[in-house]
């Protein structure tokens, strides 16, 4: 038997892709096409404009031209804020069939999207309510003479133009609302790229902001590879702000692309981000399946903040190994439109390989406890790799140190809480981090000692209110939150003399 998505794809009714320039849906100016195809069984479920050059300036001209022209950057608050709303309520009313969109496109389980918030449509309507907030909110200050005299010295918070979205393929919903919210919001306007591997959906987002009633030219899209389409994007001389979340050596390679007009840039690079389970943890169970959760449910370890580090109190130890290998072996895969599946393939046979390579590194390094096979059957044609659990691992280790972005759990012992943290600062990244412990006290402290953007606590959850990103390598500046309006955002300070006589 082999598995296949084809019904739902019918169900569904994916259209050609287009590109949306300037309040229209038109072909890519070259007329060639992407392919996608399904990760979880091989099959072709949809194809889509790949955008030229010439493309790409029309769709930063429509921008440049609706930001100067104002009618989103000096629309009224009201009519931002309503539009906001209406669009975070048109999410919520779509979301079974944005859902079944990302399955089509990444074969993310409908039930990993229906019941986590993260990854939920539901976050991602949050975040345009959240963001919706702030519209009449964007204010300056008015400050006394410094030197004395009759004047005022004021500031103001302003839209900083034209932005590129560049969006990964893991996490539509989110990732998507976390950059194009605070633009609106801001009164940017936006040239919006999603992934070659995610496509549909975001489009189907747009299609919902357009019924909203976003002006002609406040949104354009363009899609296909990121070269040539992203490079296009990055490299444009009207372009004022780049808004990045995928690779660290993309990430860099914008930073060199900015140079040339400094442009404003905010990159979400990855990480390699550890669980710290201390002997004293309120469930060490809870712990494990939580951790091990992480790594193999859902996306299969194909998130950047996934703990896929797990230091654990040698007191603990194979406590916690025990129960993430019996969380492991719990984890279903197959059609992800059965509402018993869990997990999803890898994104695409190069990632498979990458994963497999990593997982043979991992044999000589360390113990391999559990998984790190391809499953057969009907999952056979899929890029599918069992969790795995990699046991008395070097934090050295290159399981350990590099981002293999796949269900893999590299599990490191430690002995102190100043070992710990050592341990767990130990990495070019700093993107997340969790600690297990009943000791408020101590949770407290090793929070603070953590070289990490995000901390959580017994837990882990991203909130629309909470800036996120990273420390080191794992990127620059923050989503989310008072920080992502900040980003999206110049001050501009005014001198006004309030006599003829000037100071």
């Amino acid at each position: 038997m082999t598995l296949t998505v084809q019904p739902h794809r019918e169900s569904v009714g994916l259209k050609t892709g287009q590109l949306y320039l300037d309040g229209q849906w038109v072909p890519g100016g070259g007329g060639d096409t992407w392919t996608h195809t399904h990760p979880a069984t091989g099959e072709a479920v949809g194809e889509f404009a790949i955008a030229t050059a010439g493309d790409v300036d029309a769709a930063v001209a429509s921008a440049r031209k609706a930001f100067d022209s104002g009618t989103w950057s000096n629309a009224r608050a009201g009519v931002r804020i309503k539009l906001l709303h209406r669009y975070a309520e048109l999410l919520r009313e779509h979301a079974e069939e944005l859902r079944a969109f990302q399955a089509l496109d990444n074969s993310v389980p409908i039930s990993f999207s229906s019941n986590i918030y993260a990854t939920s449509v539901e976050a991602a309507a949050d975040v345009f309510d959240h963001h919706a907030g702030w519209v009449d909110k964007l204010g300056g200050q008015t400050l006394p003479p410094y030197q004395g005299g009759d004047h005022l010295a004021m500031t103001f918070r302003e839209p900083i133009g034209v932005v590129a979205a560049i969006l990964p393929w893991n996490a539509p919903f989110l990732l998507y609302a976390q950059k194009i919210a605070p633009a609106l919001a801001a009164g940017c306007t936006v040239v919006l790229k999603p992934s070659e591997y995610c496509t549909f959906t975001v489009l189907r987002m747009v299609e919902l902001l357009i019924e909203a009633g976003l002006p002609a030219g406040t949104l354009n899209v363009v899609t296909g590879p990121g070269d040539p389409v992203g490079e296009a994007l990055i490299t444009h001389r009207d372009v004022d702000k780049v808004s990045f979340t995928g690779s660290r050596g993309v990430g860099r390679r914008i930073v060199e692309a900015s140079a040339g007009t400094l442009k404003r840039v905010s990159l979400e690079l990855g990480g390699k981000s550890p669980a710290l389970i201390f002997a004293d943890a309120p469930n060490v169970g809870l712990a494990a399946a939580t951790t091990i959760g992480a790594v193999t449910m859902g996306l299969s370890g194909q998130a950047c903040v996934a703990n896929t580090r797990a230091l654990v109190q040698r007191e603990v130890y194979d406590e916690f190994l025990a129960a993430a290998q019996g969380m492991a072996a719990a984890v279903t895969y197959g059609d992800p439109f059965d509402p018993g599946v869990m997990s999803c393939p890898l994104i695409n046979e190069r990632q498979l390989e990458r994963v497999l390579g990593y997982i043979e590194q991992g044999k000589q390094e360390a113990r391999l406890v559990y998984g790190g096979e391809r499953p057969g059957g009907d999952l056979a044609d899929g890029n599918f790799v069992t969790p795995t659990i990699f046991a008395d691992v070097a934090n050295s280790a290159t399981i350990a140190q590099e981002e293999i972005f796949g269900p893999v759990l590299s599990v490191v012992p430690f002995d102190t809480e100043e070992e710990a943290v050592r341990l767990a600062n130990d990495t070019e990244y700093g993107l997340g981090a969790s600690v297990f412990s009943a000791d408020a006290q101590r949770a407290f402290r090793v929070s603070r000692k953590l070289r990490a953007g995000t901390i959580g606590v017994n837990g882990f959850q991203i909130e629309p209110h909470l800036p996120f990103g990273g420390f080191k390598q794992s990127g620059l500046g923050r989503e989310g939150g008072e920080s992502s309006i900040e980003a999206y955002t110049e001050l501009k300070s005014v001198y006004m003399p309030l006599t003829d006589e000037m100071m």
